[in-house]
């Protein structure tokens, strides 16, 4: 019985550990993915707040349909 409770604490220790990593990676990418968008010269104003809209709802696809940098 103790050998049972002390093998499931672990893996919900490694669950817990491996959500919590995740979590802070999600976080990271937002943000910066915020910064990327404003810190860009080539967008208008309409533009920046667009993709703000979608980073806010969909941060993967800015980071697929992301616009090339001018002159690359």
């Amino acid at each position: 019985m103790l050998t049972t409770l002390a093998f499931s604490d672990f893996w919900d220790g490694v669950w817990w550990i491996i959500s919590f990593a995740i979590a802070v990676i999600v976080i990271f990418v937002v943000i910066w993915a915020f910064i990327d968008n404003f810190a860009r010269r080539d967008h208008s104003g309409w533009a920046k707040a667009a993709w703000a809209v979608v980073i806010i709802f969909l941060p993967i696809l800015y980071l697929i349909a992301r616009p090339a940098e001018p002159g690359v």
